[in-house]
């Protein structure tokens, strides 16, 4: 899970929400709400961090709207999320398909308590968090060790440390090497875009940077 920092909501939806009885399904069409969203989070899921786009993306509400319908317009309760497998059993849903209407406490958007700070990865490719809550979250609500969640991380993390290895074929990578990697982790593409999975990375190299 990637921090978020959210930006200017669109100057319809501002527009849109003057108007007596406004609502989330009365706002239409969604297109530039979903452009925006896309463009604050590099295009990749405000959960597992999997690419999206304007076609296969859904609008997560933070604060479910069936529970707080005064939010449900509200843009920094907006993000962007995969369709994480919906109309498959629930097992295989991650994401915003699974969370439903489940109330959360982590937040990749909210701007006091960063969430990159209470999730960790292992090896093999799993989040978790030392927090009970949050690793409940994680796991139970999010389901974000999804099988296929996991193999895709550890393909993103196996091309970047193959890279490294191919610069650094005695497998003594230099600082400046890794710390140029993490750069260009954090850093969004020419196209606007986030690595999919990077925050994992991220992780994994900052730890060896500062443990080498």
């Amino acid at each position: 899970m990637k921090r978020i920092i959210k930006g200017s909501e669109p100057p319809c939806l501002l527009q849109y929400r003057q108007i007596d009885g406004a609502n989330y399904d009365g706002y239409s069409p969604k297109k530039s709400l979903k452009e925006a969203l896309l463009t604050e989070q590099g295009y990749i899921c405000c959960y597992c961090m999997r690419r999206i786009s304007i076609d296969n993306m859904e609008i997560e509400h933070w604060q479910p709207q069936s529970k707080y319908p005064e939010l449900q317009i509200n843009y920094k309760n907006l993000l962007a999320s995969c369709s994480g497998n919906r109309g498959s059993q629930k097992d295989n849903q991650h994401c915003n398909p699974r969370k439903g209407d489940v109330e959360i406490i982590i937040n990749p958007a909210d701007v006091s308590k960063n969430c990159e700070n209470y999730i960790r990865y292992s090896s093999t490719g799993k989040i978790f968090s030392d927090d009970e809550t949050i690793n409940h979250e994680l796991n139970e609500i999010l389901n974000l060790n999804y099988q296929t969640l996991i193999e895709n991380r550890k393909i993103a993390f196996h091309t970047v440390i193959n890279a490294l290895n191919r610069k650094f074929p005695n497998k003594t990578w230099s600082k400046e090497a890794i710390k140029k990697m993490l750069e260009k982790l954090t850093t969004k593409d020419k196209e606007g875009k986030y690595s999919p999975y990077c925050q994992y990375i991220f992780w994994y190299l900052s730890k060896r940077l500062n443990n080498p």
